[in-house]
């Protein structure tokens, strides 16, 4: 069980790197837009070094579209967080229906009775 556990924690670790890579540089605007994408590329490789294995590891027990499921579901908890938490913005009820309808199509991929 623990195996089909691991994958999915580099995953969420993957994606706190992601988020950094992709949206951190939005507090640093007076950023020279070259450093901005140095510093997110060198961001983006430690992102890169947990997804690969991560989806390496996965796909013993999850098929493709199952590993990009869960991959997406974890952005947006974890989007959700950071956005919060490091950019202070904050999440709508258009926003939170939003992601309630993927988490459904989620489940579909999963469980889906078809």
């Amino acid at each position: 069980m623990l195996a089909k556990i691991y994958p999915i924690l580099l995953l969420v670790v993957s994606n706190v790197f992601m988020m950094f890579a992709w949206y951190g540089h939005l507090k640093f605007t007076s950023k020279p837009i070259y450093i901005v994408v140095i510093a997110s590329w060198l961001i983006a490789f430690v992102e890169y070094c947990f997804a690969v294995p991560a989806n390496r590891l996965g796909h013993s027990y999850y098929n493709a579209a199952e590993l990009k499921t869960i991959q997406e579901v974890i952005t947006l908890c974890v989007f959700m967080v950071f956005s919060v938490t490091y950019l202070g913005e904050s999440i709508t009820i258009n926003h939170i229906i939003g992601f309630v309808f993927i988490c459904i199509g989620a489940f579909f991929v999963f469980k889906g009775p078809f």
